[in-house]
């Protein structure tokens, strides 16, 4: 219970006021690792602060939500989905897990099922799903490497979620983009990841006007 309580003081919770007020505001739930917590940057550089930004100059009824942690992986994002799911009810629900699992080596089997889990209490509450999909490097061989962004793609299929194929796309190996240790992007690095969640996002949001 003690590491339940530390792990939920250490959520990173962006709830931004946007300038006009809807009587029917939705949420947008983000829930991921340090590529959604803005690491080694001041929060308002990462994506879903530039996000809810942008939903608010656009006059959209939307509130975004991020309960993302660095280092979290697929079991830990298990474990806290059933509070988050209860405790904002989301409409939209980002799913950005599973690079911590692929980096360290875990079970793939293992992160399949967790995803798996966590897609399916999403909509079970009636809320949209995007998956964002990851690449890893090849530390652990092309079998293992290939098999881990497959699971991605055969979870998106199988539920029929949105899908980002890649969230890093046109940043990843851009030293320009990344931050020093060359694994989490850089200001810059987070504006591009913000188009690219924008482009699966935005047909969802304005049809939720």
């Amino acid at each position: 219970m003690k590491k339940i309580s530390f792990l939920r003081l250490l959520l990173v919770v962006l709830v931004l006021s946007p300038g006009i007020s809807f009587a029917n505001e939705k949420t947008i739930l983000v829930f991921g690792d340090s590529l959604s917590a803005a690491y080694g940057l001041p929060t308002e550089q990462g994506w879903p602060h530039l996000l809810q930004q942008k939903i608010s100059q656009q006059q959209l009824p939307w509130q975004i939500t991020n309960l993302s942690i660095s280092g979290e992986t697929t079991s830990g994002g298990s474990q806290r989905i059933d509070d988050a799911l209860q405790q904002y009810r989301p409409d939209i629900v980002i799913l950005e897990l599973g690079a911590n699992d692929g980096m360290r080596g875990q079970s793939l089997k293992t992160m399949k099922e967790n995803l798996q889990q966590m897609i399916k209490k999403a909509q079970a509450i009636d809320a949209q799903v995007i998956l964002a999909g990851m690449h890893i490097p090849p530390n652990y061989g092309k079998r293992y490497t290939q098999a881990f962004h497959q699971s991605y793609v055969t979870l998106s299929d199988d539920y029929n979620t949105v899908f980002i194929p890649f969230i890093l796309d046109g940043i990843a190996n851009q030293p320009q983009l990344m931050l020093s240790d060359g694994l989490h992007p850089n200001a810059d690095g987070q504006k591009i990841m913000l188009t690219t969640v924008w482009q699966y996002l935005q047909p969802l949001v304005n049809g939720g006007n």
